[in-house]
């Protein structure tokens, strides 16, 4: 649905994106990930037409956003990190005059708007004005004028930004519902906020892309152990490399005197059985009593600090 393709963007000499090339497919909820300044608003405003890339092409349902910008823009729903809202208009009014700007026609106006207002629980505060409204409320106000015209991507610059503890769940129940009809991508530095609304995450650092992850991705067919075993470390370390199942293994600092321990890559199972078995088997056989086994799994926060 979304495309970049070796994508750099050079504010003068300034990269804030360097040759990135990503692709979200419809349906699909993406997260964008990384410190202030890693390239995040830059890359929505990209994929938003809001500015060209200085090397590269960006594509929005398989249409050129140079050469095709007006039929891409309509495509997208777009919140930026202050939503572009008019103070003294009522919430109604606002959406039937981005409804209007978005083309929609004047016969299905009212119908569209009130669809909007039913979708983002904005009912009791319609008729409000919105520089009266709380933040919370402006902020779903702001997802609403992304949501006029009926497009089917929606990118949103930090929409929990500033928020309090209620109104952030409640918005991230509200981009959750979206994303069951709609494109979505979104910028954030809440690692809990990704993993709860995105089936894959980007991470962004110093304007490159560093890392996809897919977070729906089955368990891989290989596991990392950590085990601590009585008795000496060369030997054990020769014997646990004999197994089948173990691709590479490596001695490590054991905290306990009389121990061994290892960190070990395995294929989570062989025509011999489980990895965890054989390795309980071995060490049995070789009197090399298990003080530990535990999987080592990398959590998302332990990738982004790696790579960020």
């Amino acid at each position: 649905m979304i495309e970049l393709e070796h994508v750099t963007k050079l504010y003068g000499s300034i990269p804030g994106l360097r040759d990135v090339s990503l692709h979200v497919p419809k349906g699909q909820t993406v997260g964008l990930l990384g410190r202030n300044g890693a390239g995040k608003t830059t890359a929505l405003n990209l994929m938003t037409g809001y500015f060209p890339p200085t090397e590269g092409k960006v594509r929005v349902g398989g249409k050129d956003m140079l050469a095709d910008s007006r039929a891409c823009k309509r495509m997208i729903g777009y919140l930026p990190e202050k939503p572009p809202l008019y103070d003294e208009m009522t919430v109604e009014e606002y959406l039937a005059f981005v409804s209007e700007l978005r083309e929609v026609t004047r016969k299905a106006n009212r119908e569209h708007v009130n669809e909007i207002i039913e979708l983002c629980s904005l009912k009791e505060v319609r008729e409000r004005v919105i520089g009266h409204l709380s933040k919370g409320y402006r902020q779903r106000v702001g997802i609403a004028q992304a949501l006029c015209g009926a497009p089917d991507v929606l990118i949103l610059d930090e929409p929990t930004v500033g928020l309090d503890p209620r109104q952030t769940v409640e918005m991230r129940e509200l981009i959750r519902k979206l994303g069951k009809d709609h494109t979505v991508v979104f910028s954030s530095h809440i690692l809990t906020e990704v993993q709860q609304l995105c089936s894959r995450v980007i991470i962004l650092n110093e304007g490159r892309m560093v890392q996809s992850i897919d977070l729906t991705e089955k368990p891989a067919d290989t596991l990392r152990l950590r085990v601590r075993a009585a008795g000496r470390k060369e030997a054990l370390l020769g014997a646990l490399k004999g197994l089948q199942c173990v691709l590479q293994a490596e001695g490590v600092n054991s905290p306990e005197a009389g121990t061994a321990e290892f960190l070990l890559t395995c294929k989570t199972a062989d025509e011999q059985g489980r990895a965890t078995d054989q390795i309980f088997r071995l060490l049995a056989g070789l009197n090399a009593p298990i003080r530990m086994m535990t999987e080592e799994v990398d959590s998302l926060e332990e990738i982004f600090l790696r790579n960020t």
